[in-house]
């Protein structure tokens, strides 16, 4: 089971990084509609899509005005947006007022009820809170006896309460917005500095770590030392826009 990561910036899009976007073809599933979604169209599998948001920020949903042109002239006929109660309120009345967005996409609202979902291709995906400006949810999607994680805009913690949530995943996919030194500024803004989340993958036991959401000012692969992370968690990598990665403990990307 691949999962495809189509944005893999905060914020805002750079030269070679969309906003967050990631896809399981295999079974239609998205997490988060930034700047990458556009890029989905060249992936669908599946007549059907089911887009979790982690959160509203525009970063995380404004590629759902793109479905337009994902959805042009493919057989995909059902598309859920699932969130917040509020945050898909926020949607209908803010962005896709009339004012700038004069047509709703075709894809139907779904608000988030109890703590989680059978998917319609299998499986099922979980969802607990983060700690954000706003607010923000993880998920943790599990098919056929394997786990990933998803969790991005959280300013990172052995002593969050997220932890226990994504503990033994196959796969945690965690943001990383910040280089060590920045941890004020991590903690204003929500988001997270590197050590801490190489701490988070160790301590919750996870087969191997993606860190996305990174900051589009600092595009040097070079500036995470990934290299001092791995002597925390040894399993780390740096996602690029358009990595394709196995959901297994077994190491194989694209």
């Amino acid at each position: 089971m691949k999962v495809v990561f189509l944005g893999t910036t905060g914020y805002h899009p750079n030269n070679s990084r969309h906003t967050a976007c990631l896809i399981v073809p295999e079974l239609g599933l998205v997490f988060d509609a930034g700047t990458g979604l556009f890029r989905a169209r060249d992936h669908l599998q599946t007549s059907h899509l089911e887009i979790f948001l982690s959160h509203v920020h525009l970063d995380h949903c404004v590629g759902l005005t793109f479905l337009f042109d994902v959805l042009r002239d493919q057989d995909v006929g059902d598309v859920r947006v699932y969130g917040e109660t509020d945050k898909l309120a926020a949607l209908d009345e803010h962005l896709f007022s009339s004012l700038l967005f004069p047509v709703k996409p075709p894809c139907e609202f779904v608000p988030l009820r109890g703590e989680s979902h059978r998917l319609i291709s299998g499986g099922e995906v979980r969802w607990f809170p983060l700690e954000h400006p706003g607010g923000s949810l993880g998920f943790v999607i599990e098919h056929q006896g394997q786990k990933m994680a998803y969790v991005t805009d959280t300013t990172a913690s052995v002593s969050a309460d997220y932890v226990e949530h994504v503990r033994g995943v196959d796969m945690l996919i965690h943001e990383c917005y910040f280089p060590d030194g920045q941890e004020e500024l991590a903690k204003l803004t929500g988001h997270s500095c590197a050590t801490p989340v190489a701490e988070v993958a160790a301590a919750a036991g996870v087969g191997k770590l993606i860190l996305v959401h990174v900051d589009p000012m600092r595009d040097d692969e070079s500036s995470l030392d990934c290299d001092s992370m791995r002597r925390i968690f040894p399993n780390i990598t740096l996602a690029r826009d358009g990595l394709e990665v196995d959901w297994g403990r077994h190491e194989s990307t694209a």
